[in-house]
């Protein structure tokens, strides 16, 4: 079998005299090289409709978010996954992490790890997927074993399986699902994929999970109102979120968010409904938590 053109492995010509630059041209040639990431992450936007659509589907029935990887894949995976609770309420246990390597992983690089194949099944059934759950599995060449062997553990349970590469005509693309490419290309310094190719994964991860928590209803308009005010800047944002959704005065959403322990979902429609805490909560637990549908029941 033909093997793959990997292209984020090639030497890019263009920068071979490199280090003999003047820093600031070396910090412009690593800068402009960042623009190829936005336009991959452009180019994909079908896949990434398809993803959210169907991972919204698996999602209302109760399944995971479970990201896969290994080096700078895996940990961008994990940073994803750990930002949808305080940003959008999702609960932590809905939103999980398989690094090749272990946790030890996110910080220090665990050698050969990312080349277990066995590893990547185990990680992911140790975690007891069903059918419900969406595997998002991550890789810069799309030929890295750990992730491959998540995917086909996903598989074999019915799990849906999202594979983020960026080379196209890859076995991560080929083996999944739904085959994500964001084509970016050689790297300025030859083979650090955590160059723009890492930028285009992140920038497709922010998306995918920022319009799949939409379509979940954690968005009202485009205000963040499932986010947990655990300090006190996110105090203050509550109060801020809370008087941009209804055009109360500032001591009005305070008192209401005070009320109802600064849920901003719940304080909206007190504030928009005239109702205390208990049965403004009551009303959005009707409706899935969506603020909009809670607004437009009738009285």
């Amino acid at each position: 079998m033909k093997e793959p053109f990997i292209a984020t492995e090639q030497i890019n010509q263009a920068f071979r005299d490199l280090e003999t630059r003047p820093t600031p041209a070396i910090l412009q040639a690593l800068v402009e090289d960042q623009l190829r990431a936005v336009e991959a992450v452009q180019r994909a936007l079908p896949q990434l409709v398809d993803a959210v659509e169907q991972a919204a589907e698996r999602m209302n029935a109760g399944g995971r978010l479970i990201y896969v990887g290994a080096g700078t894949s895996g940990r961008l995976g994990q940073l994803d996954a750990s930002e949808l609770p305080p940003t959008f309420s999702w609960p932590r246990e809905r939103a999980v992490a398989c690094v090749a390597g272990g946790r030890e992983a996110l910080w220090r690089a665990v050698e050969g790890a990312e080349d277990d194949l066995e590893a990547g099944k185990r990680d992911l059934l140790a975690l007891h997927p069903t059918h419900h759950d969406v595997v998002i599995a991550i890789a810069a060449s799309g030929t890295t074993p750990y992730p491959l062997g998540a995917v086909g553990a996903a598989r074999e349970v019915g799990a849906l399986t999202i594979g983020i590469a960026n080379n196209p005509q890859t076995p991560l693309v080929q083996q999944s699902q739904i085959g994500i490419v964001l084509e970016t290309g050689p790297e300025v310094i030859s083979g650090s994929t955590r160059l723009k190719a890492g930028t285009a994964q992140k920038i497709a991860l922010n998306a995918f999970s920022s319009a799949l928590m939409v379509r979940l209803g954690k968005v009202y308009g485009n205000l963040m109102v499932d986010v947990q005010a655990t300090n006190a800047k996110l105090l203050a944002r509550a109060v801020r979120l809370t008087v941009a959704a209804t055009g109360a005065s500032e001591a009005q959403a305070k008192a209401a968010l005070e009320a109802c322990e600064y849920r901003v979902k719940t304080a909206i429609v007190m504030i928009e409904k005239g109702l205390d805490a208990p049965a403004a909560q009551a009303l959005l637990n009707r409706v899935d938590g969506n603020v909009r549908r809670a607004l437009a029941v009738g009285p």
